[in-house]
């Protein structure tokens, strides 16, 4: 069994570490069907006043005396590429694409709150057309788990092995009532919102490149999409909360 791969971080990881391991070749699972033993810390983050600014004027999300439950969830996502783009990881970055999150809030959290992140690997699932990999991640601040959240992703392919069932995809959660709002997305922003989150994937930059991947063109982050829905529900800064995006 390979040995646990541990990584340990005392500020946000670089951006151009993960675009150095973008085009790496495949190292494909293992004969398990596991993923690789990889765990990420990072320790001692503050959010700045300028850093906060940027981003509730980013996000759409108004101002109040928590931060919201997207606020970890956006911060800590350079924690989630650490892991992608590890030499270990067996799929390369660029074939991955984030189809769901779990998010729970247990407590509310105080915008100058010290916060420690956990980002660890957990379960692969392999379905007809492609394979499933949660991330589990968590923000603790003095000993306490304020946060925590799975972030699924999904790849196209070929992933059963021999014995291996293919497991069905999840469906959707069905969605009843009348819409609350309708607004169009600014298409200012991305560069600063891919910077503020560590998310420069050019699917939500350059339209171009996400036509190449079967695309109509760059799409929004989605934290920032699901931050404005939250602002029109009136539900930015509920705690504890629980939220799950597909």
């Amino acid at each position: 069994m390979p040995a646990p791969i541990r990584l340990d971080y005392r500020a946000q990881p670089s951006l151009l570490a993960f675009v150095s391991q973008v085009w790496r070749p495949s190292r494909g699972f293992s004969g398990d069907g596991k993923l690789p033993d990889i765990e990420a810390r990072w320790t001692g983050h503050r959010a700045l006043p300028p850093q906060l600014a940027d981003y509730f004027g980013l996000s759409g999300l108004p101002v109040g005396d928590g931060l919201s439950i997207l606020y970890p969830h956006t911060v800590s996502f350079p924690m989630l590429m650490a892991v992608l783009s590890h030499p270990a990881f067996p799929l390369p970055i660029w074939r991955l694409l984030q189809v769901r999150n779990r998010l729970t809030l247990h407590e509310a959290i105080a915008p100058d709150a010290v916060l420690d992140f956990t980002v660890r690997t957990g379960a692969r699932r392999v379905l007809e057309k492609g394979a499933e990999m949660d991330l589990h991640v968590s923000a603790e601040s003095g000993g306490r788990t304020l946060w925590e959240g799975v972030n699924t992703f999904y790849a196209r392919g070929r992933f059963a092995t021999v014995g291996t069932a293919a497991a069905a995809a999840p469906a959707s959660p069905a969605v009843a009532g009348e819409a609350r709002a309708d607004w169009e997305m600014s298409a200012q922003g991305c560069w600063r919102y891919g910077r503020l989150s560590g998310d420069i994937n050019p699917l939500h930059m350059n339209n171009w490149y996400a036509r190449r991947f079967g695309y109509a063109g760059a799409f929004a982050h989605p934290q920032r999409v699901i931050g404005l829905c939250l602002a029109h529900l009136g539900a930015a800064h509920h705690a504890p909360m629980k939220l799950e995006t597909w």
